[in-house]
C-alpha cells in the first residue's frame, strides 16, 4: 500500500508540472489566433457588388479567353502555356497557375476579389509599394456582372473531383516543393526556379515535405487561410482555398510527411493495455517477493 501511495505522489507531481508547464509553452511556441475564416468576410464586402449577382459562363469565357490567357494557360480548354516555367517565372517573378482548376480550388468571392485587386485580395498589399506593382494586374476597371461571368466561367469548367495531390499541385506547387513527394524523378519541385522566386518573394519558401510535423494541423489551417495571423509582414499570399481545398492540402501533407501516422494511431492504445496488464503483473510479482521483508 505504502508503495501505491508513492506511485500515486509521483503521479499526481507529473501531471501538475506538464499540464502547468506545457500550456505555457505552447502558448509561446504557438500563439492563439482567431479560426481560419473560410467565407473570407474580410473580402465579402469589397465584392459585394460582385457576389449578389448570377453569373454567365458563356459570357465569362469571353473575358477570361481575351483577358487571362495571355499569361494564364487552361490546358483543359486547349490554352496550353504560352512559356514555359523558367520564362514565365523570369518575366512575372512567379509561375502563373493554370486557371483550369481554379473554380474549384478557390472562394468564388475571393476569385472575385483576386480578380479586381490582386495584392489587396491576397492580403500582400505591403510588398507592392515605391512603384512595385503585382505581376497580375487589377481589373476594378470592369463592371460588376463581367467580373461574376468571369467568376462563373471558371466554376463552370473546374473538375468535380481532385486528388489530395491534384489539389496541393494546383494550390501550392508553384512557389512550394514537396521534395519526399518524389525524391528520384524531382517532380514535385516547385515550378518557379529558385531565383527567380527568392527574389520575388525575398527569401526561398521552405520544401513542405515535412511541415506536417514541424507545424502541425492546426498552425498550418490557419496559416495557409491567412499567413499574416503568423507571420505579420509575410511575402506568402492568402490562397483563397475553400475549406475542402485546404483540408486536401493538410491531408497530402500528412500523407507525405507523417505516412505511419494511421498504424501509429493504431498501436497506441495497443500499448497502453501491454502497459496496464504488465504494471499489474510487475505489481503481483513485487508483492509475492517481498511480502516477507514488509
Amino acid at each position: 500500500m505504502r508503495e501505491l501511495k508513492i506511485l500515486a505522489v509521483v503521479v499526481a507531481l507529473t501531471l501538475i508540472t506538464y499540464w502547468g508547464v506545457e500550456p505555457f509553452a505552447h502558448s509561446q511556441m504557438h500563439p492563439h489566433v482567431a479560426p481560419a475564416d473560410f467565407k473570407f468576410e474580410d473580402v465579402q464586402k469589397d465584392v459585394a457588388d460582385v457576389t449578389s449577382l448570377e453569373g454567365n459562363a458563356t459570357a465569362g469565357e469571353a473575358l477570361v479567353t481575351a483577358n487571362c490567357t495571355a499569361c494564364h494557360s487552361i490546358k483543359s480548354k486547349g490554352f496550353p502555356e504560352i512559356m514555359d516555367n523558367a520564362s514565365s517565372a523570369a518575366a512575372y517573378g512567379v509561375t502563373p497557375p493554370d486557371l483550369g482548376s481554379a473554380g474549384k480550388l478557390y472562394d468564388a468571392a475571393y476569385l472575385a476579389a483576386f480578380i479586381k485587386n490582386p495584392a489587396k485580395a491576397s492580403d500582400v498589399s505591403h510588398k507592392f509599394v515605391d512603384g512595385r506593382a503585382h505581376p497580375m494586374p487589377g481589373y476594378d476597371w470592369m463592371q460588376p456582372q463581367e467580373i461574376a461571368d468571369m467568376v462563373a466561367y471558371l466554376k463552370s469548367i473546374a473538375p468535380e473531383e481532385m486528388s489530395n495531390k491534384e489539389v496541393f499541385t494546383d494550390a501550392c506547387q508553384r512557389c512550394h516543393s514537396i521534395k519526399y513527394a518524389d525524391m528520384q524523378k524531382g517532380t514535385m519541385a516547385a515550378f518557379t526556379p529558385d531565383e527567380n522566386i527568392k527574389a520575388y518573394m525575398g527569401k526561398l519558401p521552405p520544401d513542405l515535405s515535412q511541415y506536417i510535423k514541424s507545424r502541425g494541423h492546426e498552425y498550418l489551417e490557419t496559416f495557409i487561410n491567412l499567413p499574416q495571423k503568423h507571420l505579420e509582414g509575410t511575402a506568402m499570399p492568402r490562397v483563397g482555398l475553400t475549406e475542402e481545398s485546404q483540408e486536401q492540402v493538410v491531408t497530402y501533407l500528412e500523407e507525405i510527411g507523417d505516412p505511419s501516422k494511421e498504424a501509429r494511431s493504431e498501436l497506441g492504445p495497443k500499448f497502453l493495455i501491454y502497459m496496464v496488464i504488465f504494471a499489474i503483473f510487475a505489481f503481483l510479482w513485487k508483492n509475492s517477493k517481498w511480502r516477507e521483508v514488509h
